[in-house]
């Protein structure tokens, strides 16, 4: 079965440019944090951002969807979104996760570098 709705049948590759375009807008990220303690139906997105009329929730909802960010499964008349954290947690693998061990890794040694440097007591 596909991603897009219901169950996934298997891991299926990250498009990171499209997982980062999703990213990019502060509207979806606050309709991921909506989804991330629980599913919920596209009517409770709509009341949950009334600045935006239900067609606007809808794109946002489609970008997530093509992302690999949220699954829809529909019952009966309501559209149940689910928020799937992989493509997240394979951008921060992937990206992130590396860049901060070795930025912490320098810092460490700019650490190191300054506790053993001789301290210079000369006034000017």
């Amino acid at each position: 079965m596909s991603s897009r709705r219901g169950k996934r049948s298997g891991p299926e590759p990250v498009d990171e440019d499209r997982v980062f375009k999703a990213l990019a807008s502060s509207t979806r990220r606050q309709i991921l944090d909506a989804l991330k303690n629980q599913p919920r139906t596209t009517g409770a997105l709509c009341e949950r951002f009334p600045q935006l009329d239900r067609c606007t929730v809808m794109q946002h909802l489609r970008v997530l969807e093509a992302a690999g960010l949220v699954i829809a499964q529909r019952k009966g008349r309501e559209r149940w979104n689910h928020l799937d954290p992989l493509p997240i947690k394979h951008i921060h693998d992937r990206w992130i996760g590396d860049y901060a061990s070795s930025a912490v890794g320098m810092l460490a040694t700019l650490r190191d570098d300054l506790e053993t440097r001789p301290t210079d007591h000369r006034n000017g």
